[in-house]
């Protein structure tokens, strides 16, 4: 029977919000080690796509989220780039809610008209946005608030300099599969210290499962691992792909136990669950998703 942690989990509890993890599904499947990079400092800047880059790395160097870096270039593909084409790179100060509005930081060369295009938005909603800011006004690195268009109205930023862009919501992948019941949760002994769901600021949170002092994430279900490295905010991270378009992930971890590309079982261990000193606590931050969609794992875990 599975308790449930003590209320009052606080600011401490709302590490990062749900939605970073659709990019990460997105752009990590590329597989590791495709395409040396450019470098130098890329967050801020468009790049250019060249041969074996992936969104995943794009984000990695830039130290970006993979999901802002997706929601910034909803038009891009993850598993069709093109050589040449051209995205949009996020900074550390911009953001990219779901529902949007967007927090863009002005770039030289632009006006409302251009950051409008790019967004799919209109010079009259930006101005209703920003009040006091003339469109004659905007300063290179000032931070404005970029209400979105439509879905069917609005481009994108990709859409400006490589192909039309497609809804700015991820396709609605269906009823969840067959296949996705009776998985396993993540850990032997737990506590589900905050249930999936929004917060009281509307924002949607992944949960967060409480456990004893050196236990070990384990794979919910077959799969393979696309993705097992560091991720800002989020410590060490695995991400499984699993049958049917469904995808499961582990953060917080301390250690990892499983690389890019492994194939593991239910109930492989995947990675050591983290001490946080904030909580005083032993957390692992689970997430599942369907077509990178979220999905309440209460759903599919038994």
């Amino acid at each position: 029977m599975v308790e449930r942690a003590m209320a009052g989990e606080g600011s401490c509890a709302r590490i990062i919000p749900l939605l970073l993890f659709v990019l990460i599904l997105a752009g990590c499947a590329g597989g590791p080690g495709a395409g040396g990079y450019r470098g130098g400092n890329i967050a801020g800047n468009w790049v250019s796509i060249q041969r074996g880059d992936t969104l995943g790395q794009i984000a990695k160097q830039a130290g970006v989220p993979l999901l802002r870096l997706q929601r910034f270039n909803p038009g891009a593909d993850a598993r069709r780039l093109a050589i040449g084409q051209r995205i949009l790179v996020p900074t550390h100060r911009e953001r990219a809610p779901g529902g949007g509005p967007y927090r863009y930081q002005v770039r030289p060369g632009d006006t409302y008209s251009s950051i409008a295009r790019l967004f799919g938005s209109s010079v009259k909603r930006l101005q209703a946005a920003n009040p006091g800011l003339a469109a004659n006004d905007l300063n290179i690195g000032q931070l404005i608030t970029v209400p979105l268009g439509s879905a069917t109205t609005g481009t994108s930023p990709t859409a400006a300099s490589s192909r039309p862009t497609r809804s700015r919501s991820l396709p609605d992948p269906g009823a969840l599969p067959s296949s996705a019941h009776a998985w396993h949760w993540p850990l032997k002994q737990y506590q589900i210290a905050r249930d999936y769901g929004t917060d009281s600021y509307g924002t949607l949170q992944p949960m967060l499962l409480s456990t004893s002092a050196d236990s070990q994430a384990l794979a919910v279900a077959d799969g393979t691992v696309r993705f097992a490295d560091s991720m800002r905010q989020l410590g060490r991270v695995v991400i499984i792909h699993h049958r049917d378009n469904m995808q499961s992930v582990y953060a917080l971890c301390q250690r990892l136990l499983v690389e890019d590309g492994d194939e593991v079982q239910q109930g492989t261990p995947v990675c050591d669950v983290g001490h946080r000193h904030a909580t005083g606590r032993d957390d692992l931050l689970f997430d599942i998703r369907h077509g990178g969609k979220p999905v309440d794992p209460k759903q599919v875990l038994r």
